[in-house]
């Protein structure tokens, strides 16, 4: 929600995995998917299936995501269909890329992570970090 002020101008469809966001944000029409990790395949099975169902309706022009496993399923089919896609790894990850951010990288547009010494000046650049 800290791109929030960035994003507004582009008519956005915020979506979350904690629906208690969108409320404490004052966000209308905010999209929840079903959270999951890779240690719960059943839950990340039907989160890839919401993920994609969500992204196929809404053919989104960009995909900004900031990580997470069903933030991935998202970047993943909305490149699929063309999508530009931006990928922000977890500030959490200090001491290199998150695994869904490796896998993340084929389908970026753009991969920026939140640590400067993370950064290659190439494939993985640096803009600051949302804290």
């Amino acid at each position: 929600m800290l791109l929030r002020p960035a994003l507004d101008r582009y008519s956005p469809i915020y979506v979350t995995t904690n629906a208690k966001l969108g409320t404490r944000d004052g966000l209308v029409g905010v999209r929840v998917l079903p959270d999951c990790n890779r240690d719960q395949p059943s839950k990340s099975l039907r989160s890839l299936w919401h993920s994609f169902r969500l992204v196929w309706k809404s053919r989104p022009n960009l995909l900004v995501t900031t990580g997470a496993l069903p933030g991935l399923f998202c970047l993943i089919g909305a490149r699929l269909l063309g999508a530009k896609t931006i990928w922000i790894d977890s500030v959490a990850n200090s001491d290199g890329p998150s695994l869904s951010g490796r896998f993340a990288k084929p389908f970026s547009t753009l991969w920026l992570a939140q640590w400067p010494h993370l950064a290659d000046g190439r494939d993985v650049l640096y803009g600051g970090s949302l804290l």
